[in-house]
């Protein structure tokens, strides 16, 4: 362990950083590349999955979103509980269990196994994130260099949306789809051995006690409304009911868990920080953005793939703008954050992300890839000061013994998003594809299909790719046209919808800088 290790959390200064904490910026680079690389690199590996464990419709959803929810389950959790028993003590721990869990993932032989892996994939990813931010604030005590810090790290944070279908696509054309998961196990080593040499330890010396009623609060607030969203995402029959009363039950529970926080000295999460107007507006557009991206992702890259038949490398180099494009974003954040003030800033990106909602609604079903490309490009960009001075915002907002906490909340936005976006756009495009597939599999079952063949062209693309070898040359042709027409519609969906919450979002802020200037 280190000699110069502190145990509690410094005194305030201003303090330039030096090349220690340059070099341990990089070393928390990685675990926060790969948290947000194992969301993104599953989405090249779904469709090679489903041939191989032959998931259901919820399951399916389950192995795609598990891995946020448990993340965005936990984060909070997580985040006091590293400002209590150590900052890199809890990033340690993340990192072990998070390294175990890939490598039980990349050997799963079965659906049930791999939802497990990728639950526990979601609770270690959930010690990680907020530790590597916390230990930022702590390492960086000069705003110019914190801000440029943040900005680094919200990089490789959304970089991964580029660099995960990359990677994927170049193991998934030369090995099975573990290997996906595999990469996480050494570089995760490499974190447990150099980070007590790179990383000094923070703990609040205030501490308190980490309140177990708010926890289990907040679990039994949030397991029981994800079941309802992905009972009412893929219905499994029994009708609505179950789901809808689960979601009911969960925020009845949501309900005492803020009342709790509200008379608890040391909360496991400060709700009296929502009093800030701005701090509220960059929470929730930290949630809404990642919806659209995350949406986006899963229904670009399927489409990609499924639609437009590119093998998965070619489909990644094809949507990596999406991750370059929020790279280069928050990177140019911290110049747009000194020209205009804050609200401002954010207003400005998430205006300009519009346009590129916009021209995802044009790309067509037998068209190229490049108005996809181009169009997830514009989103991405324009969400980087989102993103990076929001965070900042966040972090900001409460004393530096507290950094665990607060980044806690930047985490559970950025993956409640994420999980919310595939579940829910994912199910909206899901229900666009059954509803626009009744006709055409109707006429598929006249020229002949079988009924079951015909359920599961129903259901979704793949589906309806397998029983186009089943019919007729001329029908074939017509159910796939009329699935991928019906796919592409889901995409649209998408992008309408992206347009919509950032030129919202837009002009919240927009306000907020309004009322800034006249008070």
């Amino acid at each position: 362990m280190s000699t110069t290790t502190t145990e509690t959390a410094p005194p305030p200064t201003t303090a330039r950083a030096g090349r220690r904490a340059w070099l341990g910026l990089a070393l928390l680079a990685l675990p926060t590349l790969l948290v947000g690389l194992d969301m993104n690199v599953l989405f090249l590996a779904l469709p090679r999955l489903t041939a191989d464990l032959r998931p259901s419709g919820t399951q399916q959803l389950w192995i795609t979103d598990s891995y946020g929810f448990m993340t965005a389950g936990f984060v909070i959790t997580m985040g006091t509980l590293g400002d209590r028993i150590g900052r890199r003590r809890l990033l340690l721990i993340g990192a072990a269990g998070f390294g175990a869990a890939s490598v039980l993932a990349a050997f799963s032989t079965g659906t049930t196994m791999l939802i497990a892996a990728r639950l526990l994939l979601g609770l270690a990813g959930a010690a990680l994130m907020p530790s590597t931010l916390a230990l930022i604030t702590s390492m960086f005590a000069e705003a110019r260099q914190r801000g440029q810090a943040i900005s680094i790290w919200a990089t490789c944070n959304f970089t991964s949306a580029a660099v995960g279908p990359v990677l994927g696509g170049f193991l998934l054309e030369h090995f099975w789809w573990g290997s996906v998961f595999l990469v996480a196990a050494p570089v995760m080593l490499l974190v447990l051995v150099a980070g007590p040499v790179l990383l000094p330890e923070f703990r609040n010396p205030d501490r308190g006690r980490l309140d177990p009623v708010s926890v289990a609060l907040s679990m039994a607030a949030v397991l029981p409304i994800v079941y309802g969203i992905k009972r009412l995402a893929v219905p499994e029959g029994g009708g609505p009911t179950l789901p809808v009363a689960a979601i009911v039950v969960g925020a009845g529970v949501g309900a005492l868990f803020v009342r709790r926080q509200l008379r608890l000295a040391t909360p496991l999460l400060d709700l009296r920080l929502f009093r800030n107007p701005t701090f509220t507006a960059v929470l929730c557009a930290l949630v809404l953005a990642s919806v659209v991206m995350a949406g986006t992702g899963l229904l670009g890259t399927q489409f990609l793939q499924s639609v437009l038949d590119l093998s998965p490398t070619t489909a990644a180099l094809w949507f990596a703008p999406m991750g370059l494009g929020v790279g280069l974003g928050t990177m140019l954040a911290p110049t747009l954050g000194r020209r205009l003030p804050l609200p401002a800033a954010i207003a400005v990106g998430l205006a300009c992300s519009v346009p590129g909602c916009l021209l995802i609604t044009q790309v067509g079903a037998d068209g190229r890839p490049l108005p996809l490309a181009v169009g997830v490009a514009v989103l991405a960009l324009g969400t980087g000061p989102l993103f990076a001075l929001g965070t900042g915002v966040v972090v900001g907002a409460v004393p530096a013994e507290r950094a665990g906490s607060a980044a806690s909340m930047s985490e559970t936005s950025n993956f409640l998003g994420g999980s919310l976006g595939m579940a829910l756009l994912g199910a909206a495009g899901t229900g666009l594809y059954q509803q626009r597939m009744a006709g055409p599999v109707a006429d598929a079952v006249s020229a002949g299909l079988p009924e079951g063949a015909a359920h599961q062209a129903r259901e979704t693309l793949a589906g309806a790719v397998g029983a186009a070898h089943r019919l007729p040359d001329g029908a074939a042709a017509d159910l796939l046209r009329a699935a991928h027409d019906a796919f592409t519609g889901g995409l649209h969906l998408a992008g309408v919808t992206g347009a919509v919450v950032f030129a919202g979002l837009s002009v919240w802020f927009l306000r907020l800088h309004r009322r800034s200037q006249q008070g």
